[in-house]
């Protein structure tokens, strides 16, 4: 229940700034609760997510909010150093929380459909440019829901959160144990 209901003022508060479909807003947050509030955040104003790694090279970091064209990034004070000079806005969604905290706790209204898009994941580069893939809400649903008819967690499952958020695994480990009431165990950078 605090999970949902941080994740729907941190929806809110991202609908005010202007976060509706199609809208990509950048992550750049080790692994934390904060990680899954925003994600579910993010889905919940009807934008996509991009993740940006803190492992990445700072380099690479301010590619990809530039090809992305991100204009909002959620990131934890600690990191905000890392995009140098790009011009996009910030939310650290650890001191800024006081503030997103007088949201409304309520479920925000459906703006975004099944043909809208859920993330964007970039390449490795290894053959050049690293590239974006974009996948949709539906493509990711639709891949949920044959994973949850083909391997049936229950509410008593528990998935280890150990993927960067910059692999399709990640979805898996963090979605598909929240669609049916299981756990997100989230393993410290530090421990794998």
């Amino acid at each position: 229940a605090d999970l949902y209901r941080r994740a729907n003022q941190l929806a809110h508060y991202l609908q005010a700034m202007g976060v509706g479909p199609e809208v990509r807003v950048g992550l750049l947050l080790e692994r934390s609760v904060e990680t899954i509030v925003t994600l579910l955040a993010i889905f919940r104003a009807g934008g996509a997510y991009v993740p940006l790694d803190p492992d990445y090279p700072d380099e690479r970091l301010r590619f990809m909010v530039r090809d992305a064209g991100l204009e909002l990034v959620v990131v934890q004070e600690r990191l905000t150093g890392r995009l140098g000079e790009a011009a996009v806005q910030h939310i650290r969604v650890d001191t800024d929380w006081p503030e997103i905290a007088k949201e409304r706790e309520n479920n925000p209204p459906v703006l975004a459909s099944a043909a809208n898009l859920a993330y964007i994941i970039y390449t490795s580069g290894s053959s050049g440019t690293p590239k974006g893939a974009m996948v949709t809400r539906g493509g990711m649903l639709n891949c949920l829901q044959w994973m949850q008819q083909r391997y049936q967690l229950t509410a008593q499952d528990a998935f280890l959160m150990h993927t960067s958020l910059n692999f399709d695994p990640s979805v898996w480990e963090v979605f598909w144990p929240l669609l049916v009431g299981g756990r997100v165990v989230i393993a410290p950078a530090g421990m794998l």
